[in-house]
């Protein structure tokens, strides 16, 4: 997919901008209508008529001033190197068409056609301890070193270390952000978000460009971590922790959940201790991963 064939996909971006139109009603208007084309070219009463839409929504699908900014937000891709891909193309990761409310398209910098190797997602705590590096590179790098692409959230932390480890094994990692391309967060991982690019990974956001990493927005990428992953490792979580929320988004996904166990002393591992109790998959050496 060239990234000078944007134009072709002029109303995928369009709906993508649409604001207050979730997955799930986005899913709604394309079994519908179809294609973005046709929604775009709906009218009010046509909009309001379907179950679940309001006047509201129907101003925000209708909004003229957006409608005006779609050559510019192209062109502004474009210069940025950011590509889109949804659910029709083959480059999109077959895998998350499988979970409830599944992204109609993807953002995306860097390489398209790695996105359905077999992966795994790593998750786990931002204040990572010196056990949590090291066992986060250890399972990235040997998975990595298995041709598995290592999936997480660029976040600090088991995130960061995650993605460190598969560099080091020259394999392919992905990032999965909860803004905007043009945005990194946190800002020191800029060396390492270009770096995943350069290396022949990709970063990834369901968020267009300008979206700023809203606290609201993680929960909603954790759970393409998990649907693009065919099962996650998580390595260290406090008792109430973020990367639980990624646990119970693959848990409802039917994916597979190991646990890397923590000494019992260690805030950090209360969490993922807590998982084994309730009978996660306690996972000691990269072996263990089913894949």
């Amino acid at each position: 997919m060239n990234i000078e064939n944007l134009k072709n996909k002029k109303y995928w971006i369009w709906l993508s901008l649409v604001k207050g139109l979730g997955s799930k009603r986005k899913q709604k208007l394309l079994e519908i209508y179809k294609t973005p084309e046709k929604i775009y070219n709906l009218k009010k009463e046509e909009i309001i008529k379907i179950k679940g839409f309001n006047g509201i929504i129907a101003d925000n699908i209708l909004n003229k001033e957006e409608r005006e900014k779609i050559d510019k937000y192209i062109e502004k891709m474009k210069k940025q190197n950011v590509n889109i891909i949804t659910v029709e193309d083959v480059e999109y990761p077959q895998i998350l068409k499988n979970i409830y409310d599944y992204p109609i398209s993807l953002y995306i910098k860097g390489n398209l056609k790695i996105l359905n190797n077999q992966s795994i997602g790593i998750v786990g705590c931002r204040d990572a301890s010196q056990y949590g590096i090291k066992m986060a590179q250890y399972f990235s790098y040997n998975l990595a070193k298995k041709d598995i692409n290592i999936i997480s959230g660029l976040a600090k932390g088991i995130d960061s270390w995650s993605h460190i480890g598969t560099i080091k094994a020259k394999g392919i990692t992905v990032g999965v952000i909860g803004s905007g391309l043009d945005i990194v967060y946190p800002k020191e991982n800029q060396y390492l978000y270009d770096k995943i690019i350069g290396e022949n990974g990709a970063i990834l956001s369901e968020y267009p460009l300008g979206v700023e990493p809203a606290k609201m927005n993680f929960p909603a990428r954790n759970r393409i971590i998990s649907g693009m992953s065919k099962g996650i490792i998580v390595i260290e979580a406090k008792k109430k922790s973020g990367t639980l929320i990624t646990v119970d988004f693959a848990l409802e996904q039917g994916r597979d959940v190991y646990v890397v166990p923590g000494n019992i002393d260690e805030i950090n591992s209360v969490g993922t201790n807590d998982l084994i109790k309730q009978g996660a998959k306690i996972v000691t050496t990269y072996k263990d991963i089913d894949i």
